[in-house]
């Protein structure tokens, strides 16, 4: 078993990760960088690090090359600082996600393999992985950051060509008006918290990747966004009705049929919003979050403006609901969204 060998110190895997040996010091960083001291303080706290006090050689030849690109940004006056340093906390945020997810895979897989080798008939999972887990972990990530690199760059710039047309799509005024114009949704698991309480800490996290893993398959396959996952619940975006409509009652039907998930609920509404760091808000966003709230499971509820739409195509049948006041959106009449009857009729 490869996890039983010697392992790495932890300052060994991470000089193979950044590929650069930790040689040099504060000084030498802001120096080689050619900005202050305080630069450097900056550019390393926006990447999501603690300030480091110490003059110890923690830093790489990768950290000086990486602060003097930022500088050199700013110099050449193409970003000024501030904006410079919220793009790099933007890096931050987003990789350092990506690490802790990735990492957890992998952990994941090596406890899965040693316990199908050890006792296949156990039933108890780990919440924390072994010493040899981790370490079996490390070694698997150093042998495959290189071939995971390229992939990261590759995706990072598809989904900025992707992020710079929706861009140029909405400055259109003859296309969507004055403000970007979507139809935004939100899909809940019904019974979560009974779930947590009966679930073990890796199990219920193998639950939430599952939940996460289907959803993004149904809504990247309609052309819809994923916005962000918030434990028990996603939420996604579209430019047009029907890819949102056909989202939500995919999403309905997908965790009907797995056997792993409870079922789901889901609320849409359409209108103007605000896109923010990657976020969406606005009054678009509280409507559909509320209905959500309120929907049965296993059901989709829709507002006014997104049904007004729905109901002139086909494949879909709008069930008119009672009205209700929903906190902080006011009175709002639901429609209830299914797919078309056989008979073909497509709203009530």
């Amino acid at each position: 078993m490869s996890g039983d060998r010697p392992g790495a110190g932890g300052d060994d895997y991470i000089e193979q990760l950044l590929g650069k040996p930790l040689r040099l010091r504060r000084r030498d960083v802001s120096t080689g960088a050619e900005v202050s001291l305080l630069s450097a303080r900056k550019f390393w706290h926006a990447l999501g690090f603690p300030v480091m006090e110490t003059d110890d050689e923690v830093f790489t030849d990768a950290d000086r090359d990486a602060l003097r690109a930022v500088a050199a940004i700013v110099r050449e006056g193409l970003l000024d600082e501030p904006t410079a340093l919220a793009m790099t906390r933007a890096f931050a945020r987003t990789t350092e996600r990506l690490a802790g997810w990735q990492s957890q895979l992998i952990a994941e897989a090596v406890e899965d393999e040693w316990q199908q080798a050890e006792d296949p008939d156990a039933t108890e999972t780990r919440a924390i992985p072994r010493a040899a887990t981790a370490n079996e972990t490390a070694a698997r990530l150093v042998q495959l950051a290189d071939r995971m690199e390229p992939l990261l760059l590759y995706a990072w710039r598809r989904h900025l060509g992707a992020t710079v047309a929706r861009m140029l799509a909405d400055s259109d005024p003859e296309s969507y008006g004055l403000t970007a114009v979507r139809s935004v949704g939100f899909a809940d698991l019904v019974h979560f918290t009974s779930l947590v309480r009966k679930l073990s800490e890796r199990d219920l996290g193998r639950l939430v990747s599952r939940f996460e893993a289907l959803s993004s398959d149904v809504i990247t396959a309609h052309g819809g966004r994923l916005v962000k996952t918030v434990g028990d619940e996603v939420v996604f975006s579209t430019v047009g009705a029907a890819p949102a409509a056909a989202i939500a009652l995919d999403l309905v039907d997908a965790m009907t049929e797995d056997e792993l998930l409870p079922d789901v609920r889901c609320g849409m509404a359409r209108g103007p919003i605000v896109s923010r760091l990657g976020d969406v808000f606005g009054t678009t966003v509280n409507r559909a979050a509320r209905l959500t709230a309120v929907a049965p499971a296993g059901s989709v509820l829709v507002d006014a403006t997104l049904a007004r739409e729905l109901a002139t195509l086909s494949g879909f049948e709008l069930h008119g609901q009672r009205r209700r006041v929903l906190r902080g959106v006011g009175a709002i009449t639901p429609s209830a969204l299914r797919r078309a009857s056989p008979s073909g009729r497509r709203s009530t």
